[in-house]
């Protein structure tokens, strides 16, 4: 009798516990509602309402404690199947948390719940695509809580892609302990907790260092944009590679300096934080120059940021410094996913965007606050068809992939190959319903901007091409497009796994 209780017991235990999960979820969104406090000084100090700030502190803190106490009821443990399910749910809820605000205080800009929602998915995930026609016409408070939630989303990233996925197996955790050796790496990991202390910090101390540098060259006379205010709007877009920008023409008004300075904050906010903890936190330079993917990520930049600039010169767009500087900005915004401009590129030659367009699909490294498909994984798919290669050649040879001198476990090999497959599947399906979308409802969005705006949205860069270039939005798709457009910049933050194991039938299996 009690044998069979038991296995009856067993045979209708749910494989994922929900309550335990939508538990986290609840203490998650509990804390986050604090966020909401930031732009209340700013409404304050420009004479602007505050009450669409505190609702969503109160609706966000308020679902999170019900949630949270709700569920209690049902004491669980959130392991690696319920992990898939909150890191999900956070970020969809965040969106919406971050949308409360557009649709109190937004205008006719931001009065659809959807474009609201898009702009919340696009702040959270460091995209930086914007339904927003004139960033101008926004109020001051509303304008800095736009660039606020994507530093928010940068400070999420850095947790999720150290701590988090690692945890859920998502091709992550091997890669980690593959591109960084040693005890840093176990002392960095042991818990979430020390982990986004650490890293924090590090991502906390450039934000004010980029800020403070920028409103130095606002006192001393050299840029009379970056005034205190554009200068932490400006390091809250770069730090967090989201895209966002206080002014309609992205960063093309800033002056040579700063435009050179978000140049070095932006190749800083695409490198490995958990490397650069380890050169600087831990003094140990020589760590960067060891790295494989590091190497590879420099290279990148270099060779992009030098094609782009031949070509604008080629092409008569700019001259001299203005011509390397355009190129430059241009392939480090791309390449590391912030999606700031220098200049509206949407209007430059086939060539031009072709490149750029290429560069969509690069990355920036494992543990940044990037997105895409990563520098590592260009690396070790290189490595991979290198094996093959050879393998033709010599049936017998065997040759383990190796990343910094330590061989990569054969299931993160299975694990790439997968990742750049669905990558390329799921930007191909998103590109297609876009396209049919806008011919379907006339509107002006080519092929290639289509194409660019599923490459984009999916790799979190946020400007496409034409009527969605940097200088352009998102306004006029339609409402199929802007879904797709936001379930994109969902799955590619996520780094897709995640996403596509929650709709498999055996995740939630008896």
């Amino acid at each position: 009798m009690t044998v069979a209780v038991a296995r009856i017991g067993r045979r209708r235990r749910v494989a994922i516990d929900v309550p335990a999960a939508l538990h986290l979820v609840g203490i998650l969104l509990k804390y986050l509602g604090l966020a909401a406090v930031f732009p209340i000084p700013f409404a304050l100090g420009y004479g602007e309402p505050v009450v669409p700030f505190v609702v969503a502190g109160l609706v966000t803190s308020g679902t999170g404690l019900a949630l949270e106490r709700i569920t209690a009821r049902w004491p669980g443990r959130v392991g690696i199947r319920e992990g898939f399910l909150v890191v999900a749910l956070v970020w969809l809820l965040a969106a919406g948390f971050a949308a409360i605000p557009y649709l109190f205080q937004g205008g006719a800009q931001l009065s659809s719940p959807l474009d609201a929602y898009f702009e919340g998915m696009s702040g959270f995930t460091t995209t930086g695509a914007s339904v927003v026609t004139d960033v101008s016409a926004l109020d001051r408070s509303l304008e800095i809580w736009r660039q606020y939630t994507q530093w928010l989303g940068g400070m999420a990233v850095l947790v999720l892609a150290v701590a988090v996925l690692p945890r859920l197996r998502v091709g992550g955790r091997q890669l980690m302990e593959s591109a960084l050796p040693g005890t840093e790496i176990s002392a960095l990991a042991d818990r979430i907790r020390s982990t986004a202390r650490k890293l924090w910090l590090l991502y906390v101390g450039l934000t004010l260092l980029e800020a403070l540098a920028l409103t130095a060259l606002w006192a001393v006379g050299i840029d009379d944009v970056t005034t205190p205010y554009e200068a932490l709007a400006y390091a809250f877009s770069t730090m967090s590679t989201g895209g966002f920008s206080p002014r309609p023409d992205s960063a093309a008004s800033l002056s040579a300096a700063s435009q050179w300075i978000l140049v070095l904050f932006m190749a800083v906010a695409g490198a490995n934080f958990v490397l650069m903890f380890r050169a600087f936190v831990r003094r140990r330079p020589r760590a960067l120059g060891h790295d494989e993917e590091f190497r590879l990520y420099l290279a990148i930049l270099v060779v992009a940021s030098a094609a782009l600039s031949a070509m604008v010169y080629g092409f008569d767009l700019a001259r001299g410094e203005a011509a390397a500087r355009s190129g430059v900005f241009q392939a480090v915004s791309m390449v590391t996913t912030t999606g700031l401009s220098s200049a509206d590129f949407a209007l430059w030659p086939p060539l031009l965007l072709l490149s750029l367009f290429a560069l969509m699909f690069v990355g920036g490294s494992a543990g940044s606050t990037s997105s895409g498909i990563r520098g590592v994984r260009h690396l070790l798919l290189a490595k991979i068809l290198r094996r093959e290669v050879d393998q033709t050649l010599s049936p017998e040879f065997v040759m383990p992939i190796r990343l910094n001198g330590s061989p990569v476990d054969e299931r993160t090999v299975r694990a790439i190959a997968a990742f750049v497959l669905l990558y390329l599947g799921i930007w191909a399906g998103g590109a297609a319903i876009v396209s049919i979308d806008s011919a379907t409802s006339g509107v002006g969005l080519g092929t290639l901007d289509a194409l660019a705006a599923s490459a984009t949205t999916l790799g979190n860069i946020g400007p496409a091409f034409g009527i969605a270039g940097p200088h352009g939005s998102y306004a006029d798709l339609g409402d199929v497009s802007k879904v797709t457009l936001i379930g994109l910049m969902w799955v590619g933050r996520l780094e897709i796994i995640p996403v596509v194991v929650l709709l498999t039938r055996h995740y939630w299996r008896l």
